[in-house]
């Protein structure tokens, strides 16, 4: 038999137990927890903010700019050149220091007058936003509603328009953000025949095929933080002939947002802002339109028509059922079912915790039932991968049944056939 070991003594000289002795590594340092391995880097996958590019980042931190100048008054008219360039209009975009509702506020302030009667068509949250703004503004309101999730139907639109003869102004949205759903513009251009059309394309805008003057359009409101990769607080809105010549015979359209007032600063020579502009938030917008521009609007919409498709088909790769009927053109949100039995927050808030990966629940009356993957704006495969990939991951923590890499797996198909042109 070998020499017994000598017993592990502490600093006094007291001899340890056999037990003390294995009991050591307890007291080492743990080391880092699974759950947190994955949230070391974060992606921001919302329907807005939306991340931004590096030069928009970037030119935040340039030198302010005394709004007055030259050099500014170069920006501003760039910027404005370049918008006219993406929403496909010869016709004006005038800007405001807003978020997008800002933009729809105006529209409806300056295109009708209190008492007068308008038609809202709406699928979803911000479509019913355009009721309430509407309302409060003191306009008799014909609100035709249809499913959350799907596209408005036209033919409803002009059910509802030959019962009221008298509405001049129909608002209604393009990419409706809440679901996915985006509408069908051009029906609805033939569904409301003559009368002004406005359509709130805050968050289709860059990321979706709009040609406005070609589609007849008369009043399309957006803003920065989406599709045009710019930080929330400027809101657009372009305008043709008619919608302008309406607004200025109405008269103001109260004093902030008031679109003679901001027309005739912008046509100016030189330009000048009705009132102070974001000078910073103009110059990030001049570096995102730069970006669009050097990718192409053309090829931007090709590029999110891959995203929607990948996001889509990982989502049915994990199980899961989308909001509403499938359309090649709804590429700025997914939408899908929260399983029976799961939180409606579940999702959402394991993804961000474990992974870093924040997506966005529900609103309205859907909120708790689904959950929404953005991805207008600076988005890349990359991003569709991992935010699937988390997905599978937290389906599996709350004990649905998925199979680990089929999201993943279904999504790469997807990018493999445009690798192909098909």
């Amino acid at each position: 038999m070998g020499t017994p070991r000598p017993a592990a003594r502490d600093p006094k000289g007291a001899a340890l137990s056999h037990k003390t002795e294995l009991a050591e590594p307890a007291t080492a340092p743990p080391g880092p927890a699974p759950a947190t391995v994955g949230a070391l880097k974060t992606i921001l996958m919302v329907p807005g903010p939306t991340p931004l590019p590096p030069e928009v980042i970037e030119a935040a931190a340039r030198p302010i700019l005394y709004a007055r100048t030259e050099q500014f008054v170069e920006i501003w008219e760039d910027v404005v050149a370049r918008l006219r360039r993406v929403f496909q209009t010869e016709g004006e975009v005038l800007v405001f220091a807003s978020s997008g509702s800002g933009a729809m506020a105006s529209a409806a302030a300056n295109l009708v007058r209190p008492g007068e009667r308008v038609l809202v068509g709406s699928c979803g949250h911000f479509g019913n936003r355009w009721a309430g703004i509407c309302r409060d503004l003191g306009l008799d309101v014909v609100h035709v509603e249809g499913e959350w999730g799907a596209p408005l139907d036209p033919a409803v639109v002009a059910g509802a328009l030959a019962d009221a003869p008298d509405v001049e102004v129909v608002l209604t949205t393009h990419s409706e953000t809440s679901t996915g759903a985006v509408n069908d513009l051009p029906a609805m251009r033939e569904a409301v025949g003559d009368r002004i059309l406005v359509a709130d394309a805050v968050s289709g805008l860059g990321v979706v095929d709009l040609p406005m003057d070609r589609w007849g359009v008369d009043v399309v409101v957006s803003a920065s933080q989406k599709g045009l990769m710019t930080p929330p607080g400027l809101g657009f809105v372009g305008a043709n002939e008619r919608a302008i010549a309406r607004s200025a015979e109405l008269g103001p359209g109260g004093f902030y947002l008031d679109w003679e007032r901001t027309r005739k600063g912008q046509n100016a020579s030189p330009p000048r802002t009705a009132f102070t502009p974001p000078v910073s938030l103009v110059v990030q917008q001049q570096a995102a339109l730069a970006a669009i521009e050097r990718e192409g609007l053309a090829n931007t919409f090709q590029r999110h028509r891959v995203l929607g498709r990948m996001c889509r088909e990982g989502v049915k790769g994990a199980g899961l059922e989308l909001l509403g009927p499938e359309d090649p053109e709804a590429n700025v949100v997914t939408a899908f079912r929260v399983p029976e039995g799961v939180g409606g927050k579940a999702i959402p808030g394991l993804m961000r915790d474990r992974f870093g990966v924040t997506i966005a629940g529900g609103q309205g009356r859907l909120a708790g039932q689904i959950a929404r993957f953005g991805h207008c704006g600076f988005y890349s495969y990359h991003d569709i991968i991992v935010g699937l990939g988390a997905l599978e991951l937290v389906l599996a923590e709350l004990g649905q049944p998925v199979e680990l890499g089929a999201a993943v797996a279904a999504a790469q198909r997807v990018m493999a056939a445009a690798q192909q042109g098909r």
